[in-house]
């Protein structure tokens, strides 16, 4: 925790709020990977597709499950249409398909939308594709790999579960994890491998991978010390992002950092009930070890040279008051934002130390950068607690730059709101 934190730097604006809002409980926003479009989690058992072109209401899924919709997730690289998978409280998940081609998907994103009058084209909807069955509990979360090749969720029955498609709306179970002690709150993908990681009320986060057909676990991480909500990888390639500014050289303890991020791979954000956001990075493997553990003899037991050694690398300042339900790590500029019980919306940026401050921060393990905060917005909700934050390209007509990100905030109000960074503090 940091004690002398900077003043914020950014201001966090409301651009809109999608319409019309739920008239539930919301749970989390998915922006799509590739289409200006975002799904949305409803406890009314629905899921509903705004558009972040214009902010309205494109399509309200419905009829799939029999409590309410806890997650959603795109699978990513699919070609002619959009394929949603969506976690219920009824212990199912379903797989959902919409043809994205021709003249209606340019009406979603100019706004041309159908009258309330007319009756929606059947085609034009999302069809059910399957459900999968196999939990016990309530799904908590659930993701696709990047590759789309598995679908991982988890349970409040203490499980995750491993599913890979084998052909259209045919799914075979791979894995069933079952080291956690507690409700597993997420799961996600590691960007550039078949890396899983889970999050769980028994305080931990847990990463996993395949190991001779079998999906094993490879580390277990223990810094917090409450239920762990969220864990969100850093994207591909942020670790070589340049550090470099206004011409300066990197010093010789900057330029280790940045090789360091770039042998160890993307870096591992987690958030908690302990109030705090920590950032995990995994230590790198010596090139001998593999090599060290080839005897040439055949085992039937794992490989030793499979466990990673994931460590803290930092804590960010602690601005939360309460539990912090989501944290989220834009692809575009590497900042992290959060949310959560207290209301608020905090971003964080990594910078470089200066000077003597190297060593102040214990936490950080003598990192060579430090986190600050540099937007911090009270209220984003009003009274609500705030269940999701992600990060989403900006695709309205007013976005400044294709690299504009806006921040979306998902709330116990059932509204989305959609929120601009931008530098400078607003004088109240």
């Amino acid at each position: 925790m940091s004690s002398a934190t900077p003043s914020p730097t950014h201001t966090l604006s409301r651009l809109a709020t999608l319409t019309p809002p739920s008239n539930s409980r919301t749970w989390q926003s998915a922006p799509h990977p590739s289409l200006p479009i975002v799904a949305t989690a409803c406890s009314d058992r629905s899921v509903r597709v705004y558009s972040l072109t214009s902010f309205t209401l494109l399509h309200s899924i419905t009829g799939g499950h029999k409590r309410s919709v806890r997650t959603v997730s795109w699978k990513p690289h699919t070609k002619g249409q959009s394929v949603l998978a969506t976690g219920s409280f009824d212990s199912s998940a379903g797989i959902w398909r919409r043809e994205e081609s021709g003249p209606g998907l340019e009406n979603d994103f100019t706004n041309q939308r159908r009258g309330d009058g007319d009756e929606e084209d059947e085609a034009d909807d999302y069809q059910f594709s399957c459900i999968l069955d196999g939990h016990e509990s309530e799904i908590k979360c659930l993701s696709w790999s990047p590759s789309g090749q598995y679908l991982a969720t988890c349970s409040r029955d203490k499980s995750v579960w491993i599913w890979e498609e084998l052909e259209d709306d045919n799914f075979e179970t791979v894995a069933v994890l079952q080291d956690h002690d507690g409700d597993v709150k997420c799961v996600g993908w590691h960007p550039e491998e078949d890396l899983l990681v889970s999050a769980s009320y028994d305080d931990t986060v847990r990463l996993w991978r395949e190991d001779q057909d079998d999906w094993v676990q490879v580390a277990m991480i223990n810094g917090h010390d409450r239920t762990v909500w969220w864990a969100e990888f850093e994207a591909s390639g942020m670790g070589k992002r340049d550090f470099r500014r206004e011409g300066k050289e990197l010093s010789e303890e900057q330029t280790r950092h940045v090789e360091g991020l770039e042998r160890s791979g993307p870096r591992l954000a987690t958030c908690s009930d302990d109030c705090t956001v920590r950032v995990w990075r995994r230590k790198a493997k010596e090139r001998d070890d593999q090599a060290s553990s080839n005897t040439g003899i055949p085992s039937i037991i794992r490989s030793v040279a499979i466990d990673e050694d994931w460590y803290q690398e930092a804590v960010l300042p602690q601005v939360h008051e309460r539990a912090i339900y989501s944290v989220s790590w834009s692809r575009i500029t590497g900042m992290i934002a959060s949310a959560g019980s207290d209301g608020k919306i905090i971003v964080y940026k990594e910078r470089w130390r200066e000077g003597d401050k190297a060593e102040v921060d214990e936490a950080a393990t003598q990192s060579s950068t430090e986190w600050v905060v540099v937007a911090e917005l009270f209220s984003a909700h009003d009274v609500f607690e705030i269940n999701h934050v992600s990060w989403a390209r900006r695709a309205d007509k007013g976005k400044r730059s294709d690299d504009e990100e806006v921040v979306l905030s998902t709330g116990d109000d059932g509204e989305v709101r959609v929120w601009t960074l931008d530098e400078g503090v607003m004088s109240h």
